[in-house]
C-alpha cells in the first residue's frame, strides 16, 4: 500500500443525508444491544423455579381450638385482641402456596362463613389458618382505646 491511496477523498467533508436524520448516540447503540429471540422465556424459566410449598392438614385438636376462638371473638365484636396468625396463603399461579405469618388486630370473626377479618382489612379464610397466638398489652399489642377505657372504669368502682 502506497502512502497516498486515499489522499483523493481524505479531506472530503463527511456525508450528511438530506432524506434521513441523524440517530442519537442511544438509538445506534439500541442497534447492537443483545437480541432476545424468546421474549418471556426467561421468565417462564423464573416462575418454574419459584418453590411453593404443600397445605399441611391440621389434626383434629387445633381445628376444634380454633373453631372454639372464632366462637369466642364472635360474640365480643367489640374486644379487638391482638393476635398473631400463621396461614396457608394459595399460590395463584401453580399448585401449593406459602406460609405468611401475620400480627394485628381482630375486627370481625364471622362464624357463619368462617373468616377471621383483621383491623388492617385482611381477610383470612379459618381453613387456612394453620395457627394461632393471641397476646394481650403486656405483650406489647397496643390495647384498643375503648378497651382500655373500660378496664379505666373498671378499676375506679
Amino acid at each position: 500500500m502506497k502512502q497516498n491511496d486515499y489522499e483523493d477523498i481524505i479531506r472530503l467533508p463527511h456525508h450528511v443525508s438530506s432524506v434521513h436524520p441523524r440517530m442519537s448516540m442511544t438509538e445506534r447503540a439500541a442497534q447492537f444491544s443483545p437480541f432476545a429471540a424468546l421474549t418471556g422465556y426467561e421468565g417462564v424459566i423464573r416462575e418454574r423455579a419459584r418453590q411453593t410449598e404443600e397445605r399441611a392438614e391440621l389434626d383434629e385438636g387445633v381445628r376444634e381450638e380454633l373453631d372454639r376462638k372464632l366462637e369466642v371473638w364472635e360474640r365480643e365484636p367489640g374486644n379487638r385482641r391482638a393476635v398473631r396468625i400463621t396461614y396457608f396463603q394459595p399460590d395463584a399461579r401453580k399448585d401449593g402456596g406459602t406460609y405468611v405469618t401475620v400480627t394485628g388486630r381482630v375486627k370481625k370473626a364471622d362464624g357463619y362463613r368462617k373468616v377471621l377479618e383483621l383491623e388492617n382489612g385482611l381477610k383470612i379464610p379459618a381453613a387456612d389458618i394453620v395457627s394461632f397466638e393471641e397476646s394481650g398489652p403486656e405483650d406489647g399489642a397496643e390495647e384498643a382505646p375503648d378497651r382500655q377505657r373500660e378496664r379505666q372504669n373498671q378499676g375506679k368502682d
